[in-house]
């Protein structure tokens, strides 16, 4: 593993939908409900974009990827993910790790961790080992805590490309 040069935090909140399926980290999850967005709505993955766009100094997925911009209307968020990586080593960079903290109320999230995590490490051309997914919930407070929104926080490392 290459040592962390730039270090970089990553956050997104979608409002829960009953009409949407449930992605977090590319993974499909069964849940009654899912999340709202323009594009899947994988808050997760846009979490993890930030943190690594935001460790290279480059512009957030919102700039990159607006919610204005038909053509990225239901877009799957690891086919943006990949978009990602590629500006990343145009400008020297890869990723060495990734932190992830989902806060969700519901569905419980413990049993998909493992299925997360193998996802973004893939995604990101990193070993599993360099992938942590937790999940927490928010006790009943706010709109995460009442199940009426999911938020993910993401940190990553990047190292320069040898």
């Amino acid at each position: 593993m290459s040592d962390i040069e730039r270090v970089g935090l990553g956050y997104d909140l979608h409002r829960t939908d009953p009409n949407r399926p449930l992605i977090l980290g590319g993974v499909r999850i069964e849940s009654e409900v899912g999340l709202a967005g323009h594009s899947d709505a994988d808050a997760v993955i846009h979490a993890v974009m930030d943190a690594l766009l935001g460790a290279a100094g480059l512009p957030d997925i919102g700039e990159l990827f607006p919610d204005t911009d038909p053509r990225f209307e239901d877009a799957d968020s690891r086919g943006l993910l990949r978009e990602v990586l590629a500006r990343l080593r145009q400008h020297g960079w890869e990723p060495v790790n990734v932190d992830v903290t989902i806060c969700a109320e519901r569905p419980r999230l413990s049993p998909h961790k493992p299925a997360m995590a193998e996802s973004l490490a893939h995604l990101l051309g990193v070993e599993r080992h360099a992938v942590s997914v937790k999940a927490k919930t928010n006790e009943g407070l706010d709109a995460v805590g009442r199940g009426e929104a999911i938020a993910c926080y993401a940190v990553a490392g990047l190292c320069r490309i040898a």
